[in-house]
């Protein structure tokens, strides 16, 4: 499962297609240059209950990593995702 990202300084997202179409999206918004928001993340049901949700957040978490900033997760499914993987909260 290939994860995209397309960002234009304001907006972005990781988001996975198949077959040409968007079946899945994590969107975030920068707040300032040291921090963004994920705002929403939808999976379609093509993907649902395979994991696709979990691993747009670890992209968004190794994205944060290598840009030194941090992430605020505003969306309830990454908030959840972030309760549950202690791992991830290096970047809250």
């Amino acid at each position: 499962m290939e994860i995209l990202h397309t960002d234009n300084g304001k907006k972005g997202k990781f988001y996975i297609e198949q077959d040409g179409e968007q079946v899945a999206e994590l969107v975030y918004t920068w707040a300032g240059p040291e921090r963004f928001i994920i705002e929403h993340t939808e999976v379609g049901d093509v993907l649902a209950g395979k994991g696709a949700g979990r691993q747009l957040v670890a992209k968004a978490v190794e994205f944060a990593r290598e840009k030194k900033v941090r992430i605020i997760p505003l969306c309830p499914f990454a908030k959840k995702v972030f309760d549950k993987v202690a791992e991830y909260r290096d970047v809250l």
